[in-house]
């Protein structure tokens, strides 16, 4: 068959039922991505004639004949279209997974056509950045600001990385063909919890093209955690990389490596399991009582789980001062429970990994991770291996938001690759993203609040239950989470708490944006609402006659020292600021008609900038030949923008253009030690060794020049390419050459996550509800943020923008739906829905003045924290249209109906 593609002509012949994503993937064009293989996300959006289509949904010989052009074909004589220029200026996007397609569907636009966004828009999903960036550049505005020397700080940027991403040659994880790659599938339990009697692998093994088969009996008998920590011993060892016992369905029992997928998928179905099928328990609460069936019951002291026979991997329990004291003394107690609802990450790019043998005899894993570093410390011990032996990196990672801190595919691929002597290839499918990959946890969250009179909180207890699913990974980190910030946000000498991180035969639970903070976030705020209404006092008295101070310490429910302190304090301002905003009149009118009701809702929220369990980062930097930088660091680059902001603090330290900061990252042979990307830890552990690092540099450059010129090192300056000491002047390529100290042209400083600052933020909504219907409409959205020195404007406004958008999908509609076998029921995007345009509403941000003295350059993290007070805000604004308390997330409308309907009756 003849086909046209971006000007070119091939000859070709697609596989029988091959779409034409794969086979233009299978050419080379890997601009065309796959999000979901079911056209509901618009990754693969490609020009048939001119018109844009999901490419997933086209079979390949019907494009015979006919133009393709892809996003690799846009660009003319080497020139940028027109849409990628716009996309360029504009920054619209943050992961880059989404946009080849977001262009390929944008570009296709009349100007009446761009004047419907919301209908125009509908086919293609972001799930970073949240829609406001794609907006700007399809109205031409230009966010990037130019690049001068000595202005680093505080300039919106662009990313190193723009021009590849719009262009479609940014390479993901996927995004290479290697020669005699081998494909990786794997048979999955349709049981909740079952083990294995028996399994006969003959017929698999005898599909043409299979290469292997591996059971349990195949593979090392180690117990892990697929969680990545520093400090592994905070997670249990309940895990095995193939396991006889399943616990939940989606559990990987069998794996298949084989010439093509389909060979792979074939002999998957061909692999015949007898189970022992035992009992399942859904409930945690339940999963608690005796009787109940028992997860991990051959559990020890080895596995870190504390009661396995009442399916707890750990309870944390503690108090400061008297809270039984502190609610006697109380003129008003509100105790409410509230539960939160099991989410998924549904980054755009799915979880894969590709593993091969190089010709230096070391495993190298290209793959889709958070922490490369952990990453490859966790396999060397599965497989005995010494470190240095496995190499591990990422190029460009399409999202995370904590899903990919995670150990879910590198493994069973390097057991591959070592067996068959092959490269071998895992990509999930979107679907295995719901089913077998990792989700936030639900919490069931009791929250008792006291107050005198004036408001006045006398004591705070809460008693959170967490579901962690099957397995632990994340599990005690995250209900510390639960317990930590959230009851740290108000000033109170009484608190109290107790936790559970309890076993079901679930979906496991782990790391999700907020980490353990946006749960009890939703219980308390709502709580701080009813306890007011009880009060007579409205949402923002109470919360400020309460809020942290600065100067306060910043305690939640243990008594013993910590390290939690304040760098910067700016909550006073982000109250004011959101206030005066809902004051102001802005945003969209209350719908007519008398079923609309309009109601306002406030949360806040003080976050810790760093976990507190151990995360290092070292940064090494050095002076080039030709007077440019280079900066290496072990960060994770998946749209957070954060080798972006360490350009930008290197160059402002060293008075130079961010351009002249050249970077390797996220690569254990090309970086330095570095815990991981997550848990904000990227700005305030990573880009804190940049600035140390950078700091050194200029301190060596400075005293080089001395040396050189005579001239007192007080008396010498850095410049952009020279450094003027007193009337004299040397270029840095001079100094380079002519350095009497060749150890001083590059230095190394490390970072630890202590002390851990504190980040501010309260958000406002202003929405109305169809008191017949239960729709939402958010009328007005408000977010104000005390991030210290904002390193990257327009970088900072998307982070919180894509927080925001998250949040309320998490919040209206987005519900893992279980069945009552534990199955998922809605695990594709057409029915487990994320944010699309239309549901987003345009936020006001604002950013507190402050300089945090903890962080690099007075900066604070700014990616993690602004979706953790967006339920609470939008339940107290529901609560506050409808006079009715909603518990549950989320806030679908028919959910809302429901509810709305019970308490009419």
């Amino acid at each position: 068959m003849n086909y046209k593609i971006n000007g070119k002509s091939f000859s070709a012949e697609p596989r029988p039922g091959q779409c034409l994503r794969t086979f233009l993937r299978d050419l080379g064009w890997f601009g065309v991505k796959k999000g979901c293989d079911a056209g509901d996300c618009g990754a693969c959006t490609v020009w048939l004639d001119s018109k844009p289509v999901h490419s997933c949904l086209v079979p390949a010989f019907r494009a015979e004949g006919r133009e393709v052009t892809t996003v690799q074909g846009l660009a003319t004589n080497g020139s940028l279209h027109p849409m990628q220029k716009a996309f360029l200026n504009a920054q619209a996007y943050q992961c880059g997974f989404c946009t080849a397609g977001m262009i390929m569907t944008s570009a296709s636009f009349s100007e009446e056509e761009k004047k419907d966004l919301a209908f125009r828009l509908k086919g293609n999903l972001c799930r970073c950045t949240g829609y406001h960036a794609i907006e700007d550049a399809l109205h031409g505005i230009i966010s990037i600001e130019d690049d001068k020397v000595g202005q680093a700080c505080g300039a919106s940027i662009q990313s190193l990385l723009g021009e590849s991403i719009v262009t479609g040659n940014a390479h993901y994880t996927m995004d290479v063909a290697m020669e005699g790659m081998l494909h990786l599938k794997v048979v999955r339990s349709p049981h909740a919890h079952a083990r294995i009697k028996a399994i006969r692998k003959e017929k698999a093994l005898a599909v043409p093209g299979v290469h292997a088969v591996f059971t349990w009996e195949d593979v090392p008998r180690r117990l892990y955690t697929t969680a990545t920590h520093d400090d592994f011993h905070v997670d249990p060892d309940d895990t095995y990389m193939l396991d006889n016992v399943a616990r939940f369905i989606g559990q990987r029992l069998v794996a298949v490596a084989a010439e093509t997928e389909g060979a792979a998928e074939e002999a998957c179905r061909l692999v015949e399991i007898d189970y022992e099928v035992l009992p399942a328990v859904f409930d945690p609460e339940e999963a608690m009582q005796p009787g109940a069936p028992i997860l991990h019951e051959a559990a020890d002291a080895e596995s870190r789980i504390e009661e396995p026979e009442h399916n707890v991997f750990t309870k944390i329990e503690s108090e400061v001062g008297d809270v039984e004291k502190g609610f006697a003394e109380a003129d008003a107690v509100y105790e409410g429970t509230y539960y939160t609802n099991k989410v998924q990450h549904a980054h755009m790019e799915t979880h894969g990994s590709i593993v091969w043998r190089g010709e230096d005899g070391r495993i190298h894993v290209r793959t889709s991770t958070q922490a490369p570093h952990l990453t490859k410390n966790k396999l060397a011990y599965l497989f005995s291996m010494f470190p240095h032996q496995i190499h591990v990196f990422t190029e460009r990672v399409g999202g995370g938001f904590g899903g990919k801190q995670e150990l879910l595919s590198e493994d069973l691929c390097m057991l591959a690759a070592l067996t068959t002597g092959r490269p071998v290839k895992w990509e999930f499918t979107r679907t295995e993203e719901f089913t077998a990959t990792v989700s936030r946890h639900p919490m069931k969250i009791t929250i008792k609040l006291g107050a005198k009179n004036d408001g006045t909180l006398t004591a705070m207890q809460i008693r959170n239950v967490s579901n962690t699913g099957a397995y632990g990974n994340h599990a005690g980190e995250v209900l510390a989470s639960s317990l930590g910030s959230a009851m740290a946000t108000y000033r109170c000498s009484s608190k109290k708490g107790v936790g559970y991180a309890v076993y079901t035969n679930t979906v496991p639970s782990g790391a999700f944006r907020g980490y353990g903070a946006t749960q009890p976030t939703f219980a308390i705020e709502c709580a701080m609402d009813e306890l007011g209404r009880k009060l007579g006092i409205d949402p923002f008295a109470i919360r400020r006659k309460n809020m942290l101070r600065a100067h306060d310490p910043v305690h939640s429910i243990w008594p013993a020292p910590h390290d939690a302190v304040m760098g910067s304090y700016g909550f006073d301002q982000c109250f004011d600021l959101v206030e005066k905003a809902l004051a102001s009149g802005r945003g969209e009118k209350k719908p007519e008609g008398e079923d609309w009701l309009e109601g306002t809702g406030i949360a806040a929220h003080a976050q810790d900038c760093a976990p507190p369990t151990e995360h290092r980062s070292e940064a090494y930097l050095t002076l080039r030949r030709d007077g440019t930088y280079h900066l290496a660091i072990g960060s994770g680059e998946f749209g957070n923008g954060i080798t972006n902001a360490q350009r930008q603090v290197v160059a402002s330290v060293l008075n130079t253009r961010a351009g002249n900061v050249t970077m390797d990252f996220a690569d254990t042979d090309r970086t330095p030690y570095d815990t991981g990307t997550f848990g904000s830890t990227g700005t305030s552990v990573a880009t804190l060794a940049v600035n140390k690092a950078a700091d050194a540099l200029k301190e060596s450059l400075l005293d080089i020049a001395s040396i050189l010129t005579k001239v007192p090192a007080s008396e010498c300056r850095l410049e952009h390419d020279h450094v003027q000491c007193g009337n004299r002047s040397i270029t840095l390529k001079e100094l380079h050459d002519t350095s009497p100290f060749r150890d001083k042209l590059h230095v190394a400083r490390k970072a630890y996550n202590s002390p851990r600052s504190t980040a501010f933020l309260v958000h406002g909504f202003r929405i109305a509800v169809h008191c017949v219907t239960g729709e939402i409409r958010i009328l007005q959205s408000v977010q104000a943020f005390d991030a210290g020195t904002i390193l990257n404007p327009m970088q900072a406004r998307g982070q919180v923008e894509g927080g925001i958008a998250q949040g309320i999908g998490t919040s209206l509609f987005e519900r893992m739906v279980l069945d009552d076998t534990g199955a998922v029921m809605n695990p594709t995007f057409r029915n487990y829905r994320i944010p699309a345009f239309a549901d987003i509403p345009r936020s006001e941000i604002y950013f507190a003045n402050t300089c945090d003295r903890y962080g690099p350059l007075g900066a604070k993290p700014v990616g993690e924290a602004p979706i953790i007070p967006i339920a609470a805000a939008l339940g107290n604004a529901l609560a506050d249209a409808t006079g009715v308390r909603f518990n549950s997330l989320p806030f679908s409308a028919d959910r809302i109906f429901a509810h709305l309907a019970d308490v009419k009756k």
